[in-house]
């Protein structure tokens, strides 16, 4: 077996790991290994639309399926993960959204200390480079290249003076002061091209010579010297390979990844690893609980104006055009984003923020995810801060099986009821009069779908995920918590968790930017721990 011994050994070159392997290799004084067990990259993940040839690209995606459940009528949701540097940052829709600064405060409420939204606010300006918004909120020389979208027209001015009629206002920045209000969205998308953490955090840092970044390496389990994590065991081509870690070893595997390996390692629920026969190093009960996800419905309506929607202007020779478009000016359907336009609402009277968020897609795409034939518009509503709790198991000693993946959705009340009332103010919204003469009519789930029983039954047989899991191995002090507020997990000396699976609640929208900000957070915590030693 082929064994190697560094400082520092990095599980996963995703969002959180790509920074990590940056910020830990930066003075040359630590030796770091980041293990990806995915490939180097895929020529769509430079294309920001290439998002929609690799939700399901095996070549570049995990490809899970969660458990059919009543709740999603038995069937099997996708949950697509990325598999090759940058992890989801190089697959997913670029939607930058940090989330509101009570979702951060929450996580010190429950007794995290240094993750309140004043805490972590450094960082999220320190990692990101925008030109828009207030200094106080927005950073202006970071890695990670944020921008608005070129994106115009009038079917956006239609949904804005729409939404107004309702009372939700434009808003200047969703990622600054307040995130209330309707806007463009911000994108991981500069000049054209997706803005991934391999792209931002890994192409400055590959070629150092104290970084060494290994692809198709896929974990098989952590090295444990009693309660001490001292390195890793994985495979490349089929051959088993062996890591020593003289500092730390990070998991940064994602919420599906990180809990599984954790359990394959012996670090879980002790009756469960039993059962399959695995030894239990470490009995921490809350590994793969704590799944959250936001449970989305699309609905969708006909656009009778013609020239509006991407049906029209991306079909046929209309493609020809947009692929010109964009070799000419980065911009048109090349270069969207998933939804270029999205709006942060409050569902009732008393609430201090937004709790539901509504996004718009301005086209229909067909069961093969290609553009439909039929001209229209999907709006995709949820509740931005998700009360419904599953799980993430394996149920194989197997590293190369898929763990069950269990959402438990809706089966919050609370949840239901945002749920509801988001797609009745998707309704309003796309009723108003300024949509007049733009829109045909309503056909998912339709006119006659109105009741909360008949609205709940549609979401149960059609809604999907915005592929934002977390919370798998939890942050907190209470029983059911994996890592404590430095990340560390409880129990296990020289191991840590740092990715969105330590999120003990959901973010208020897409959890890219908070993924990032955690790699970054973390990279600072265990660089200051090498600094005390």
């Amino acid at each position: 077996m082929e064994s190697r011994a560094v400082d520092y050994i990095i599980v996963g070159a995703g969002s959180a790991g790509s920074v990590l392997a940056n910020r830990l290799s930066a003075d040359g004084r630590h030796q770091v290994l980041l293990l990806e067990a995915g490939r180097p990259s895929h020529p769509w993940s430079r294309i920001p639309i290439g998002f929609a040839k690799l939700i399901d690209n095996p070549a570049a995606n995990w490809c899970y399926s969660a458990e059919p459940e009543e709740n999603t009528d038995n069937r099997r949701i996708e949950v697509p993960r990325g598999r090759l540097l940058g992890g989801s940052s190089a697959i997913n829709g670029m939607v930058f959204v940090r989330g509101q600064a009570q979702d951060f405060d929450t996580w010190g409420q429950l007794g995290n200390r240094g993750w309140s939204y004043r805490d972590v606010l450094p960082f999220f300006r320190s990692m990101e480079s925008y030109d828009g918004g207030d200094d106080e909120f927005r950073g202006r020389d970071g890695p990670l290249k944020v921008s608005d979208i070129h994106e115009r027209g009038p079917l956006y001015d239609a949904i804005i003076e729409a939404a107004g009629h309702v009372g939700i206002q434009p808003t200047g920045d969703y990622n600054g002061a307040s995130q209330d209000g309707i806007g463009m969205t911000q994108a991981t998308i500069r000049n054209g091209r997706r803005m991934s953490t391999a792209h931002c955090y890994l192409d400055p840092a590959k070629s150092r010579a104290n970084l060494h970044i290994e692809t198709g390496a896929l974990t098989e389990c952590l090295i444990l010297e009693g309660k001490r994590c001292v390195g890793v065991r994985y495979l490349v081509n089929g051959v088993a390979h062996e890591a020593r870690a003289g500092r730390e070893v990070i998991v940064s595997a994602g919420s599906i990844n990180s809990p599984q390996l954790l359990e394959l390692s012996g670090i879980g629920q002790p009756e469960r690893l039993k059962d399959l026969g695995i030894e239990v190093r470490h009995g921490s009960p809350g590994v793969g609980e704590n799944l959250r996800d936001h449970y989305a419905p699309r609905m969708k309506w006909d656009v009778v104006q013609k020239g509006l929607t991407y049906n029209d202007k991306g079909r046929g020779l209309g493609l020809v055009w947009q692929a010109l478009n964009y070799a000419l000016t980065n911009n048109g359907l090349l270069g969207l984003p998933a939804t270029p336009i999205r709006a942060y609402v409050r569902t009732r009277e008393g609430l201090e923020s937004p709790d539901a968020g509504i996004s718009w897609l301005p086209f229909l795409a067909n069961a093969k995810r290609k553009l439909s034939s039929r001209s229209g518009i999907t709006v995709i509503s949820h509740a931005l801060r998700s009360d419904s709790t599953g799980s993430i198991h394996i149920s194989s000693v197997d590293a190369k099986r898929p763990p069950a993946i269990r959402f438990n959705f809706l089966s919050s009340p609370l949840d239901c009821d945002i749920t509801l009332a988001a797609m009745r103010i998707a309704r309003n919204i796309m009723n108003a009069p300024s949509m007049e003469g733009i829109l045909g009519g309503e056909f998912a789930p339709g006119p006659s779908v109105q009741s909360d029983d008949e609205m709940l039954g549609w979401v149960k047989a059609n809604a999907e995920t915005t592929y934002h899991p977390v919370g798998t191995c939890k942050m907190g002090s209470d029983p059911m918590a994996v890592v404590d507020d430095h990340l560390q997990v409880r129990g296990v000396q020289g191991l840590r968790v740092a990715d969105a699976s330590i999120m003990p609640t959901l973010t208020s929208g897409n959890t890219n930017a908070p993924s990032i900000m955690i790699g970054e957070k973390a990279a600072s915590m265990v660089l200051e721990t090498a600094a005390a030693a």
